[in-house]
This record gives C-alpha cells, structure tokens and sequence, in this order.
C-alpha cells in the first residue's frame, strides 16, 4: 500500500538523478505530482515531462538536467498562510537555520 505517491515519486526522481539518469519513469502519476513537477519545471530544476495515459493509473516521464540535489516531501501536508511562511521555512529547512 502506498502511503503517499508524491513522496514515492520525489524520492525516484532523487535517485535517478544521484545515478546520473537522463530521465525517470514515475508511476502512478496523479494532479498533485503534475502541479509539483509543474513547479520545478517553472524554477529549471526539471526539463520536460509528458504524462502517458496507460488507461490506469498512468505514468509520468520526467526529463531530468542535474540540478536537483534533495528533495522530499513535508508530512503530514500543512496548510500554510502566506505570513506564516517565513516561519515554517525556518524551521523546517535545515539551510535556513
């Protein structure tokens, strides 16, 4: 049973690029990935990725460029209001100590 599919998906994508892959099959794909992967590919940590329709859960093929050094996912899922976010990142990224 998976517990969360977004942390399954950043974690593969982590591994693949320590492994030096080009691209990262991620499966099952789901909107929440898609916007997150929408994200990183705004802020040119990821290259393309096209969503494969397998009449399933569907799959995700993400062009990797070498510039994710982590990433992971905050669990549980907080909701976080736009002021209280300088206190959240500082205190749950390690770089912002």
């Amino acid at each position: 049973v998976r517990m969360s599919v977004l942390a399954d998906a950043l974690k593969t994508m982590s591994n693949a690029e320590k492994r030096g892959k080009r691209q990262v099959l991620l499966r099952p794909s789901s909107k929440v990935i898609v916007k997150f992967l929408q994200v990183m590919q705004k802020h040119g940590y990821i290259g393309e990725f096209e969503i494969v329709d397998d009449h399933r859960s569907g799959k995700i093929v993400v062009e990797l460029n070498g510039r994710i050094n982590k990433c992971g996912v905050v669990s549980p899922r907080f909701d976080v209001q736009v002021k209280d976010m300088e206190k959240w990142v500082a205190n749950l990224l390690p770089s912002r100590q």
